[in-house]
């Protein structure tokens, strides 16, 4: 692959070719992709020249940052000694294994084992068939029905996408498949702060809804109850501190397996290594993906606990579902890579009792601006809530699409920021530095000067 085209050349090989996910191509086609052609840190460069700070880490995942010579290098010597092998007819590659070993070192100690995938959308699908399987070897083959909430994300795949409470998802190709429901999200500004409710009492009310749904459908056939430790592509809803530790007393209370998403909350983006131990909660299942290469690489999987691994090898049978990249060599070699780097400039720690912190800091001098009604963070991952009128509360109508206006900005301005509805969201490379914190958010800042001053032309806050 050459950079030799001129971005026009690009723009029309990638409309006459090239479909995008979660993209209206008739949309993109009249107006032609932002082509990104190299990288480095926490910046990209386009076809033009220009540098954008990357402020969300490519899809959640770029954790180390751009250019790390050691995944690099990791891969070649893979892709030369052995590219490929698969993980059936009772085999194993060598990066698998040590990979295996590496993840039951720096997952919390219920985790030992490890069934990987090539996506967290696969180690999704991976759950449900693995719940379904625990539920049937314990001899209570009911026990079928998985509880997610409300504008939660599990991924795009059948199952994935089910278990994920994206109405405009579910409106397409008919979802969700039996046997999933849901419950509202634990969104204080929605569901709380309307009703008078402290974020620590809203924290319990959303958790009991969970309960309530039990009750409903009767303890005796849920399987489990699947949550992201922070909701990412449903705008960085951030639970009060009360919400994890009540679910989890209502699920050991029915004896429903708990299954953390950490696909975008693991390895360091909430300042401890995965989000269940931020929100102190002991997960029976913990699926990732993302960060665990630093999306250098595809891969993907699901932590396995001890009860359910227990069940699964000591009960024997086969159990009938994998895939063909499970464990892939390669994938492995430079997730090994990434943890050891992400280890060595202890990156965990970076996040916990630096940046994290200067983030918070920085990010809530941004609820001084007009439009933003609420600013939060939770380790490097923050969103802003803009509002037409903030001290009332009131939104932008639908029709404004606030948050994409304020996003157009964005990347004129050399940032690239996430705009889900009216929360515009951030979750910048873990290696990010407080000097270039101060950078990204004094652009954070213009596009919002900028937003204003469209709203106030167009008369959107009238």
């Amino acid at each position: 692959m050459t950079n030799t085209r001129t971005t026009e050349q690009w723009q029309a090989a990638d409309a006459a070719h090239f479909l995008h996910p979660f993209t209206d191509f008739k949309a993109l086609a009249g107006k032609g992709s932002r082509i990104i052609t190299s990288a480095d840190n926490i910046y990209l460069w386009d076809s033009e020249g220009r540098k954008v700070l990357d402020a969300m880490s490519g899809l959640w995942c770029v954790n180390v940052g751009y250019g790390q010579r050691a995944l690099v290098d990791a891969a070649a010597r893979q892709m030369q000694e052995l590219p490929f092998y698969n993980a059936f007819f009772q085999t194993a590659t060598p990066p698998a294994i040590e990979l295996a070993e590496l993840l039951a070192e720096v997952t919390p100690p219920q985790f030992q084992h490890v069934f990987f995938s090539g996506s967290g959308s696969e180690g999704n699908d991976t759950v449900v068939r693995m719940v379904r399987r625990y539920w049937d070897l314990l001899g209570q083959p009911q026990r079928q029905v998985i509880i997610s909430r409300h504008n939660a994300y599990h991924g795009s795949t059948m199952a994935g996408a089910s278990l994920g409470g994206m109405a405009g998802m579910h409106a397409q190709g008919g979802l969700p498949i039996p046997g999933i429901v849901h419950i509202e999200q634990p969104y204080w500004w929605q569901h709380g702060r309307p009703h008078g409710l402290t974020r620590d009492e809203f924290g319990l009310v959303a958790a009991r809804w969970l309960e309530d749904k039990i009750l409903e459908l009767g303890a005796e056939q849920v399987a489990a109850f699947i949550g992201e430790p922070v909701q990412g592509a449903g705008g960085v809803i951030i639970p009060p501190a009360t919400y994890w530790p009540e679910i989890q007393r209502i699920c050991d209370k029915y004896g429903v397996l708990v299954v953390s998403d950490e696909v975008i909350c693991g390895f360091g983006r909430t300042g401890r290594w995965f989000g269940c131990e931020t929100f102190g909660f002991r997960p029976d299942l913990m699926t990732f993906a993302k960060g665990v290469t630093s999306g250098y690489v595809p891969l993907g999987g699901v932590m396995v606990g001890d009860r359910v691994a227990r069940a699964l090898i000591d009960q024997g049978g086969e159990f009938n579902h994998g895939y063909t990249y499970s464990g892939h060599p390669v994938a492995c070699a430079v997730a090994l890579a990434n943890i050891r780097l992400m280890q060595q400039l202890d990156l965990v720690a970076h996040v916990h009792d630096d940046v994290g912190p200067y983030l918070a800091q920085a990010y809530a001098t941004l609820r001084e601006h007009p439009l933003v009604g609420d600013a939060e963070t939770c380790g490097l991952m923050g969103a802003l809530l803009l509002l037409k009128d903030k001290a009332k509360g009131t939104p932008f109508p639908e029709a404004v699409d606030i948050g994409m206006v304020c996003r157009g900005h964005c990347f004129r301005e050399g940032v690239i920021m996430r705009a889900v509805g009216e929360r515009m969201i951030i979750a910048p490379p873990l290696v990010i530095t407080r000097s270039q914190i101060d950078e990204m958010l004094a652009l954070i800042r213009r596009c919002l000067d900028l937003t204003l001053a469209d709203a106030q032309r167009h008369g959107w806050l009238a």
